[in-house]
Parts: C-alpha cells; sequence; structure tokens
C-alpha cells in the first residue's frame, strides 16, 4: 500500500474534496478517471494536458501503468513518476482505477462495500477517503509519544 506520509494522505483527502465538490467527473477519459483526478492533484497539470500524454501511449491507466517505463521519455510516464514519487505505486494506482484493493474495501461499511462501482464519483470519493483515513491510522500508530518529551538533564554536583 502507499506510503504513510502526510503527503500521500493530503493527495487523497484533496482529491476526494474536489471530485466531491463536483469537478468534472469521468471515468473514461484518462484525466477525469478516478487516477487521472489524483494525477491532477500531484503534478498540478489540467485534466486535458493529462488526458493529451495518456493518449500518446495507446490503453488504459491498468495498460499505462503495466507499460510504465522511466526511462521512456513519454509525458505519461513523468506523471506516472511524480505520482509514484509521491508515494503511491503501481499496484496501488491500478486498484484506485477499479476501486479493487482488498484491504481498502475491507474498511468500507458492509452495505456500501457490495455496492461499491469504480465508475461512480460518490464511490470514489468513499474510497479514497477510507485509504487516506487507514494511511493515518497507521502513520499514527507508528508514532511514539515518548520519544517526543523532553529527557531529564543531568543535574551537576558540586563537591564541598
Amino acid at each position: 500500500m502507499a506510503q504513510r506520509t502526510l503527503p500521500v494522505i493530503q493527495a487523497l483527502r484533496d482529491t476526494a474534496h474536489r471530485l466531491s465538490s463536483q469537478a468534472p467527473y469521468q471515468w473514461g477519459h484518462m484525466g477525469s478517471c478516478n487516477c487521472g483526478h489524483l494525477a491532477q492533484t500531484i503534478t498540478r497539470l489540467t485534466k486535458a494536458e493529462i488526458h493529451a500524454r495518456a493518449m500518446e501511449r495507446y490503453g488504459d491507466w491498468e495498460r499505462q501503468l503495466t507499460d510504465y517505463c522511466p526511462t521512456s521519455g513519454l509525458p505519461i510516464d513523468a506523471t506516472i513518476d511524480e505520482m509514484l514519487a509521491l508515494g503511491f505505486t503501481r499496484q496501488d494506482l491500478t486498484h484506485l482505477e477499479r476501486l479493487s484493493d482488498p484491504t481498502i474495501r475491507a474498511a468500507i461499511p458492509f452495505e456500501r462495500r457490495d455496492a461499491l462501482r469504480h465508475n461512480q464519483r460518490d464511490d470514489v470519493v468513499l474510497y479514497m477517503r477510507t485509504w487516506a483515513d487507514l494511511l493515518e491510522g497507521e502513520l499514527l500508530a507508528g508514532i511514539q509519544l515518548s520519544a517526543l518529551l523532553p529527557q531529564p538533564t543531568p543535574q551537576l554536583v558540586m563537591a564541598l
């Protein structure tokens, strides 16, 4: 699963917020689908720019991720590079496009889980928020507050 870092969590939350605020969503468009929206957040590219980059090579996001090569020189691979550099994996992004990660799906309430559809805006928002919550919980669980507390300073003893 993606790295448990604040930038990854924030990217998921920002993307979910933008989607829930009625940003244009179209699952069949490389810049307006699930991965396309996350790519917009991370790269600051427009949906049109992401779509144009993706159209230089054949295939949907799953195919693009399978064919990804960091030295290809293709613009879509540079987009994927930025997503991976932030802390996502190719498998994360493949799962995002289909809302298929078993760990994330298991954390979604049962009544919504079975009806989850990969091409429905509200389901994508729920998936991303759940993913961000899981990563945040794991991040917080790994923080030990005792390590942040000041340590007692040694007392000097003067001999008389």
